[in-house]
C-alpha cells in the first residue's frame, strides 16, 4: 500500500476524476504541489489513456492553486519513472514545482541536473 493512499482528505486541495492534488510535504520550493493518481499504478507509463488525457488539466489546476498563493517566475514539472530515475514512491505522482528568480544561482539546464554533470551545456 502506498503512502499516498493514507493522505487525509483534509490535505487534498483539488480532486479530479482520476487524480488529486496536495502540497508536497517535502517541498523543493514554496507552493510545490503533487498530482497523485487515484489508482495505485507505478508511473506515467502505467496510466490509462483517460488518465493521461486528464493529467494536462490537473497540471493547469495545480498551477492555479500555486498562483492563488504565490507569484512564481517559472515552473518545473516532473515525473520520476522507475527506481533508477529516482522514484521512491511507486505510485504515480507528478511534481509541479514553482520556481522563483534567484532561488538558484544558475538555473540553466533545469531538470537536466538530475544526471550529475549533464545540466550545463
Amino acid at each position: 500500500m502506498s503512502v499516498f493512499t493514507e493522505i487525509p482528505e483534509s490535505r487534498i486541495l483539488y480532486t479530479g476524476a482520476n487524480f488529486f492534488i496536495v502540497k508536497d510535504i517535502y517541498p523543493v520550493s514554496d507552493g510545490h504541489m503533487l498530482i497523485v493518481s487515484n489508482r495505485e499504478v507505478e508511473d506515467y507509463f502505467a496510466l490509462s489513456e483517460s488518465e493521461r488525457s486528464e493529467l494536462d488539466d490537473m497540471i493547469l489546476e495545480a498551477k492555479k492553486l500555486i498562483e492563488s498563493e504565490y507569484d512564481p517566475d517559472g515552473y518545473n514539472i516532473g515525473m520520476n519513472c522507475g527506481e533508477i530515475a529516482g522514484q521512491t514512491v511507486m505510485h504515480f505522482h507528478c511534481h509541479v514545482i514553482p520556481r522563483f528568480k534567484g532561488d538558484m544561482q544558475d538555473p540553466r539546464g533545469g531538470i537536466r541536473h538530475c544526471v550529475e554533470g549533464k545540466g550545463y551545456y
